[in-house]
C-alpha cells in the first residue's frame, strides 16, 4: 500500500473530526433552512390541495425533509470548500476554514465528501419516491457546478437558486396521493424561490467584494454595484409576486396572503436600510432569511388548516 493511500485511509484525528464538522457547517443551520423552506411550501400547498392527506403525514414528511435538507446542506458546503479552497485562502472571511488552515488534507476532504454522497444516495432511495429522486438527481450536478461559477460568471446566485429551490417539486411529489406535478402552479413558485435566492445571496456577496476584486472573482454583488439595492428590491418584488400567484392558483386565501405581505414588509424594509458597504449590515440582512421563509411557511400552513376547519375536514 502506498504511503498516500495509507494516509488517506488512516483513522481520523480529533482535528480532522472538527474539520469535518466545519466542512458541514454543523454549527450553522442557514443552508438547511434555505433548502428546507421551499420544500415546506410545497408540502403545505399539497396538503391544502388534497384534503384527504392527514396532517400527521404532512408533519412527518416535513420532519424527514428537515433531516434530508440538513444532509444536503452538509454535502453542498463540503464540496464548496473543496473546490474553493484556493480562493478561501485569499479571502479574509474564509481563510480560517478547515482546508485553508490545514486541519484536513484535500484528499481526506474528498474522501469525506464521497462518504456523504454514498449516505445521501442511500437515504434518498430509501425515503423518497422515484419522481422526487429524479428531481434530486437532476439538481445534483449543480452541487459541483455552483462553486465554480464565481470564477467565470457573475450569476452564481442563479445556479444556487435552481439548486436550493428544487424541493418545491420534490415536496409536492412526495406527499401527493396521485404523484402528479401541477407545473402550472409550481413553476411560478420555483422561479419565485430563485429570485429570493438572488436577493439574499447578492447582498451576502457584498461582504467579500473587496477581496473578490483583488483576486479577480466575479459576483452578482460586483455586477450590480451601486445599483444593488434597486435591483434586489425588484427581485424581491418578483419573488413575492410569483409566490402569491402560485398560492392563488393553488386556492390559498387571506391568511396566506397576509403572510406574504408581512414577509414582504420585513424583507424590503430591511433591504432599504442595508448599507452594502458595511459587512455587518449585509450579514444582518442575510441572517433574516430563515425568518422570511418561516413566515411564508406559516402563512401556507395556517391558511390550509383554517380552510379545513371551515369546511369540516379533519386536520
Amino acid at each position: 500500500m502506498s504511503k498516500r493511500l495509507a494516509n488517506l485511509l488512516a483513522p481520523p484525528s480529533k482535528e480532522e473530526f472538527n474539520a469535518c464538522w466545519d466542512l458541514c457547517r454543523l454549527n450553522n443551520h442557514m443552508g438547511c433552512w434555505t433548502t428546507w423552506i421551499p420544500t415546506a411550501w410545497a408540502l403545505a400547498m399539497v396538503y391544502h390541495a388534497h384534503p384527504e392527506i392527514p396532517g400527521s403525514v404532512a408533519l412527518l414528511w416535513a420532519a424527514k425533509y428537515l433531516v434530508l435538507c440538513s444532509g444536503i446542506k452538509s454535502l453542498i458546503m463540503t464540496i464548496d470548500d473543496i473546490l474553493d479552497h484556493d480562493i478561501d485562502a485569499m479571502v479574509s472571511r474564509t481563510k480560517s476554514r478547515a482546508i485553508p488552515r490545514g486541519s484536513i488534507s484535500l484528499d481526506r476532504a474528498w474522501l469525506f465528501f464521497g462518504m456523504q454522497v454514498v449516505l445521501g444516495v442511500y437515504l434518498a432511495q430509501a425515503l423518497l419516491d422515484p419522481i422526487s429522486c429524479r428531481f434530486a438527481a437532476a439538481a445534483a450536478p449543480l452541487f459541483v457546478i455552483y462553486p465554480t461559477c464565481k470564477r467565470w460568471m457573475y450569476f452564481a446566485p442563479v445556479t444556487l437558486g435552481l439548486m436550493f429551490t428544487v424541493g418545491v417539486f420534490m415536496g409536492w411529489s412526495t406527499l401527493s396521493p396521485t404523484r402528479e406535478i401541477p407545473y402550472e402552479i409550481l413553476v411560478p413558485v420555483y422561479i419565485a424561490g430563485c429570485f429570493w435566492v438572488w436577493t439574499y445571496e447578492t447582498i451576502y456577496q457584498h461582504m467579500d467584494k473587496a477581496d473578490d476584486v483583488k483576486i479577480g472573482i466575479r459576483s452578482s454583488a460586483l455586477l450590480c454595484g451601486q445599483y444593488t439595492i434597486p435591483v434586489c428590491s425588484a427581485t424581491a418584488i418578483v419573488f413575492f409576486g410569483l409566490l402569491a400567484y402560485g398560492g392563488f392558483l393553488n386556492g390559498h386565501s387571506y391568511l396566506f396572503f397576509a403572510g406574504v405581505l408581512l414577509a414582504a414588509f420585513l424583507l424590503i424594509s430591511k433591504l432599504l436600510r442595508t448599507n452594502i458597504d458595511r459587512p455587518a449590515d449585509c450579514r444582518d440582512f442575510f441572517l433574516q432569511t430563515p425568518l422570511i421563509g418561516q413566515i411564508l411557511v406559516g402563512g401556507f400552513v395556517a391558511d390550509a388548516v383554517v380552510a379545513r376547519i371551515s369546511n369540516g375536514i379533519h386536520l
